[in-house]
């Protein structure tokens, strides 16, 4: 983590802790440092979600790309999978995604992925970060500012919603099925996927049933999508469908709910699709990939379905980085990132969603069967705000603490201690046989870290 860009992208309070001026620097450099000394024109992919805040950062930024010499190809509302497809796919330069993802609408962010498709590298993000304290000097350059391109250097904007039409068509393509027999609940956020969800599973046959689909720039995410689940499982039993499928703001995650209206989150999805891809010989290593967070519940039924896992810290980048380098296919996060490096280089809510339709149909099972083997430990997390997350993760008497609860839960549970990545925050959690054994565990180690002045 940086000083601006977490593991997620520069994400802040829009106004506020991220400024349009950040974003026009961040234009600037992209326009830049991707243009070889000035030997090459600049081509990078711009896409947003549906926050008030983000067309402030859009015009921002291609400000800045444009005044440096490079080309903004816009994609306009879209999601950060789209623009990932898109750089990777039409050769492009870097891309950027305007987003903060499941946060509350009055948050932005800025995602930056490089030429391949993947999130840009921490290189990178240090030479950006560098430029935003105007530390000139140390990227080599000479004068007050980056030099400003004049006459026909001047970068273009360029009208490119054939990009997201083309992603489109490519989830489309991508299921060996049709959803004709199928009533299909869409939450869509009130973000990124409100009109692509629809317009792929529509396309795909089946029935669908949308919320969250009504965008006014400030409801994002407000109680909706996949951080809200419940209100989609309540709309799939009052309108008794066969399942649902939830999204957060920029649609990489995606949660599902099953006949009963019960959730499925994401580490029952990556059980589903690791037996589905086994079954069929495609899983690679017969591994997956999964973070710190998953519950114990997954890791017990892939033992027993004999698949083994990776574990990895909290961060969808880390998990693609293990992926690649070990040449594994799914991996994933609890929270319903869910990466299948078969198809897409980053977590695609509605590429999941198609997946795991395409489980259910070649079972011919229903959803609540495919996710039983995953029974869930109670899990309880505690957000605690401090001055210091890097204090709190050295401090002695709550290393001790943590080692001490851990040892007592042995086997029948765990506690993890781990800062956010994009918020002052550290998070405890504990998982154990009780809700009641894991809000104990959480509380020994809170009044520690509030009796060493941490919070």
């Amino acid at each position: 983590m940086g000083k601006y860009f977490g593991t997620d992208g520069f994400r802040g309070e829009a106004g506020v802790t991220l400024t349009s001026e950040h974003a026009y620097k961040i234009g600037r450099f992209l326009g830049w440092y991707y243009s070889d000394g000035g030997r090459h024109r600049v081509r990078a992919v711009i896409g947003k979600d549906t926050r008030r805040s983000s067309y402030m950062f859009e015009y921002a930024i291609v400000a800045g790309l444009t005044a440096s010499g490079g080309d903004a190809y816009m994609l306009h509302v879209t999601t950060t999978p789209s623009v990932s497809f898109a750089v990777a796919g039409d050769d492009f330069d870097c891309g950027v995604m305007i987003s903060a993802s499941h946060n509350p609408y009055t948050d932005n962010g800025i995602k930056l992925v490089n030429r391949h498709g993947e999130k840009i590298d921490d290189s990178t993000i240090e030479r950006i970060e560098t430029y935003l304290d105007g530390r000139l000097e140390e990227l080599g350059i000479s004068g007050a500012d980056i030099p400003f391109a004049t006459g026909e250097e001047l970068g273009r904007i360029v009208d490119y919603a054939a990009g997201r039409n083309r992603y489109i068509g490519y989830l489309i393509s991508l299921s060996r099925f049709s959803f004709k027999e199928f009533r299909i609940g869409l939450d869509c956020a009130n973000g990124s996927a409100w009109m692509i969800a629809k317009s792929v599973f529509d396309a795909l046959g089946a029935k669908t049933y949308t919320i969250g689909t009504d965008p006014d720039g400030l409801n994002i995410n407000r109680n909706v999508g996949s951080t809200h689940v419940e209100v989609l499982a309540e709309y799939v039993r009052r309108k008794q469908l066969d399942l649902g499928f939830a999204f957060d703001g920029d649609a990489d995650r995606c949660i599902a709910v099953d006949e009963n209206g019960e959730v499925v989150n994401g580490d029952h999805i990556l059980y589903i699709l690791a037996t589905d891809f086994r079954r069929r010989g495609e899983l690679a290593n017969n591994t997956v990939v999964t973070t710190v967070m998953s519950n114990l519940g997954l890791y017990r039924a892939l033992d027993t379905a004999g698949i083994a896992y990776e574990q990895t810290t909290v961060g969808d980048r880390y998990v693609y980085e293990n992926m690649q380098k070990n040449r594994h296919c799914i991996g994933g996060e609890q929270s319903g990132h869910v990466i299948l490096s078969k198809f897409a280089t980053t977590g695609d809510g509605i590429l999941t969603a198609i997946k795991v339709m395409e489980a259910l149909i070649e079972s011919k099972q229903k959803l609540s069967v495919l996710a039983a083997p995953v029974t869930m430990l109670p899990q309880v997390t505690k957000n605690l705000r401090v001055a210091d997350k890097r204090a709190v993760r050295e401090n002695e008497a709550v290393s001790r603490r943590v080692s001490e609860v851990a040892q007592r839960l042995g086997k029948s549970g765990r506690v993890l201690l781990r800062e956010s990545g994009t918020e002052p925050v550290v998070r405890v959690m504990a998982e154990a046989e009780t809700e009641e054994i894991c809000r104990e565990c959480i509380d020994e180690i809170v009044d520690v870290i509030r009796a060493e002045g941490l919070a």
